[in-house]
């Protein structure tokens, strides 16, 4: 008959995986043979631990909620006719492949400490921000060695102790038979699960798992000339990993907030000033706003409507390099809509001296070419 493994560890037969993990190891501080010595004592941890390696793998708990006990013996419980419930073809497989034969083979004991994981996080800026860089405070939750057993994940005073199943090797032996006799195989502790020792009074802040949650500021430098999508590695500043192991990276991921003047293209900034029709014909000088506050140009005489106008070096900082772009000012020349009768007769006899009463007007193709087209993509038309 095989045994009860929901019974021993006083579990229910639809136990998450978590809670199974939960109950053996609060049966396993109690039980453990460091903490009651006694016969009795050490038989009922054996007999948890077999439940927990059943219950615990979800291919044995399958078998076992079918009737199947894999520690059963061929004749009793039905199983494969090599017995313990293993694939003997798998168990080759692994004893001379590792996992390739889709086991669990381990080579001696796996360390608690495990590197963290990486962390990303999004931060907006102004424009004016990427371009010169900045200065930020970031609060993130993240988690960091346990301040009780300095990542141990012991109790204080306590230490992990040698596994009496393995000696501390994170796995052990066994004998099963296959088609070309009997073969030594090494399977995964199920005392310690490969790491060779065992939390016999586990930390009482971090539940042994040599960290904890916490929210902490830190201080980033962005460098100039950021752009929306960067990401900045942050190394060592990400989560630190189980059993107080070395922590991730953090990313920083650049958001860029749209600006109310400015277009960026590359590390060039675009602009559209309207002017007036006689300030185009005439000329003038405009104050424009740039990232380094106010900014005269010269309207010539005779500018075009859609010109361009560069201020050289007045763009966006280049990253990891010297100079700046350039800011490109695009020209809209506005023709009044409405006229008052003295400025309509201005108007009348400014055409009368220039001969245009009645202009012929000049015509072009209806359809610009590619490479007009293509150029007035690039300056922003």
């Amino acid at each position: 008959m095989a045994a009860d493994y929901y019974g021993l560890l006083k579990i229910r037969r639809d136990a998450t995986q978590d809670e199974v993990k939960r109950a053996y190891r609060r049966l396993a501080r109690e039980l453990h043979p460091d903490v009651n010595p006694d016969p009795e004592t050490q038989e009922r941890f054996k007999e948890i631990t077999q439940a927990y390696e059943v219950l615990s793998d979800p291919e044995k708990r399958r078998m076992y909620d079918m009737g199947v006990d894999p520690f059963a013996s061929s004749a009793s419980a039905g199983a494969s006719p090599f017995g313990q419930g293993f694939n003997p073809l798998n168990d080759l497989l692994d004893q001379f492949f590792g996992a390739a034969g889709g086991g669990a083979a381990t080579r001696g004991p796996r360390s608690r400490a495990q590197r963290g994981r990486n962390a990303t996080i999004r931060i907006e800026l102004e424009l004016s921000e990427c371009s010169f860089g900045a200065t930020r405070e970031l609060t993130v939750d993240t988690a960091v060695v346990c301040p009780t057993c300095s990542g141990e994940g012991t109790a204080p005073g306590t230490h992990p102790q040698t596994c009496d199943i393995c000696g501390g090797r994170g796995e052990v032996s066994q004998v099963t038979r296959s088609f070309i006799g009997q073969v030594m195989m090494a399977r995964v502790c199920p005392g310690c699960g490969g790491f060779g020792t065992v939390l016999v009074r586990p930390c009482p802040e971090c539940d042994g798992d040599g960290r904890v949650r916490t929210r902490r500021t830190i201080k980033v430098r962005i460098p100039a000339g950021v752009e929306d999508g960067t990401h900045i590695q942050l190394a060592g500043e990400g989560e630190v990993g189980p059993g107080g192991g070395p922590p991730g990276d953090l990313f920083l991921e650049i958001v860029q907030r749209p600006h109310e003047i400015f277009e960026r293209q590359g590390d060039d900034l675009h602009c559209t000033v309207t002017i007036p029709m006689v300030a185009a014909a005439l000329g003038a000088t405009l104050s424009v706003e740039s990232l380094d506050g106010p900014a005269d140009i010269d309207i010539r005489p005779g500018t075009q409507s859609g010109q361009a106008i560069p201020l050289y070096g007045q763009g966006v900082k280049h990253l990891n390099g010297n100079g700046r772009g350039d800011l490109v000012i695009h020209v809209t020349v506005e023709t009044p809509s409405k006229l008052d009768p003295e400025q309509e007769k201005l108007l009348r006899e400014l055409a009368k001296l220039r001969g245009e009463e009645a202009p012929p007007g000049r015509f072009a193709p209806g359809q610009q070419g590619f490479f007009s087209r293509l150029r007035d993509a690039f300056n922003g038309r």
